[in-house]
């Protein structure tokens, strides 16, 4: 069998899936929720509710303020107690509806039974209308609103969809889970984004250490019209647009373009199933599965699923039973998660993972000086040369910045990972990309 993969960089992580054979749990209700307004890319949402407030799950909280925005729902029944910047897990104030849980009541419109719907009775324009009213978001991490990718411009043209099964980084398993547990509702939000998109070819990418949730996949999509499997190899970042696209259709998105203009269409599995949820059984996006996990302080790491607005903290307590052992929260995966500065902080639409690090595992070996060895270009897969940005930022040199192309940077952090000087390489390139756009405003 032929492994699809990207030409140029990349490397092979060390295995650390301690969770794949974890089935996905319920996470439970907690107290309190914190629910932020902004959980996309774009504007923030425009609060519609008020201290004291009732609510029911799905509630509307938040509605989208204008095209780049999305709509806020509610996770659990309860009482709004408060509308308050609170920190959030990147350290900064985020405008957040507060929610005190009273029981579990859901909108009387969502649907809860466990039948799958298989026939689309919604037509291209209702289905792009029901994502929008869902608030269903790019769940891969970049928030990118869903229902803009579900509408091709005028001048544009889509011949593929691809659904992203990669889940490249090193520890989470959530997709893994969820396309192993939930199959056949992937491959019919698969068939209602076909649909919507006006075309016949959807192709799931999943890569070879998830071998369970090919099998299944492969199974099920030959039961589907338009609807097949791709296996790629274990490379990282294999799940990353451009190079997913060019692994599975030998297209290269040139520098400063989208994926639409090479015609395709990338959807993580994650946004895949929330489609199906919205169109099928009219819910909105309020929960989504979570993996939570560490080699060395997680002493029960699982697959939850859990509401939007979940404390960390709540979550963490099911998996480690001695706080004392965790030297840091990292809100995703090893290598392009955030360290939370907030241990009550949510989760969020975008949370796939939630990685704990004891205080061995958390310590940063001493930067030395660059020895030239060229690694972190070798590897980098967008063919840029890290140590030299480091240098023109260090030098101050925004020219310099833009002619290295720092723009087509995906923060990927495998210079980082890779240099053997320990330089933060990736922190300089984030820096770097700050500066020219403060530079353009």
């Amino acid at each position: 069998m032929e492994l699809k993969t990207f030409p140029m960089g990349g490397i092979h992580l060390d295995k650390h899936k301690i969770t794949s054979d974890k089935p996905i749990k319920e996470a439970g209700l907690p107290e309190i929720v914190y629910i932020p307004i902004k959980q996309h890319i774009g504007a923030p949402s425009k609060i519609k509710v008020q201290k004291g407030d009732k609510v029911k799950v799905g509630t509307l909280l938040a509605d989208a303020d204008g095209i780049v925005s999305a709509d806020v729902h509610s996770s659990v029944s309860g009482e709004v107690i408060k509308i308050d910047d609170i920190v959030d897990a990147d350290a900064y104030l985020s405008t957040m509806v507060v929610i005190k849980v009273e029981g579990d009541e859901f909108e009387p419109t969502i649907d809860q039974s466990h039948e799958i719907k298989k026939e689309i009775t919604l037509s291209a324009e209702e289905i792009v209308k029901k994502i929008r009213e869902s608030g269903i978001v790019g769940m891969g991490g970049a928030g990118y609103p869903t229902p803009i990718k579900a509408t091709i411009p005028e001048g544009k043209r889509v011949n593929t969809l691809i659904v992203n099964g990669i889940e490249c980084e090193a520890f989470l398993t959530a997709d893994d889970r969820l396309m192993v547990e939930r199959a056949e509702e992937i491959v019919i939000g698969a068939k209602i984004l076909n649909k919507a998109l006006g075309i016949q070819n959807a192709i799931i990418a999943i890569d070879e250490n998830k071998p369970r949730a090919i099998e299944i996949m492969k199974k099920i999509t030959r039961k589907y019209v338009g609807v097949n499997v791709r296996v790629c190899e274990s490379k990282y970042p294999q799940g990353a647009e451009k190079q997913l696209i060019k692994a599975i259709t030998g297209r290269e998105v040139p520098s400063g373009k989208l994926p639409i203009d090479v015609h395709c269409i990338v959807q993580n599995v994650g946004t895949v199933h929330a489609i199906y949820e919205a169109v099928q059984k009219n819910k909105p996006l309020f929960e989504r599965i979570i993996t939570v996990t560490g080699d060395n302080a997680a002493e029960n790491p699982q697959n939850f699923r859990a509401r939007i607005g979940t404390p960390a903290s709540f979550l963490i307590k099911q998996v480690n039973t001695h706080p004392e052992n965790i030297g840091k929260v990292i809100f995703g995966g090893g290598m392009m998660g955030v360290s939370a500065v907030n241990m009550d902080a949510p989760v969020t639409k975008l949370t796939s993972g939630i990685l704990l690090l004891n205080d061995e595992d958390a310590t940063k070996p001493p930067e030395t000086a660059c020895i030239r060895c060229a690694r972190c270009a070798d590897s980098c897969p967008m063919g840029l040369r890290p140590f030299a940005i480091a240098t023109a930022i260090r030098n101050h040199d925004n020219k310099e910045l833009k002619q290295l192309h720092i723009m087509d940077c995906i923060e990927c952090g495998t210079c980082s990972f890779i240099c053997p000087a320990r330089i933060p390489l990736l922190d300089y390139c984030k820096l770097g990309k700050m500066e020219i756009r403060k530079q353009k405003k």
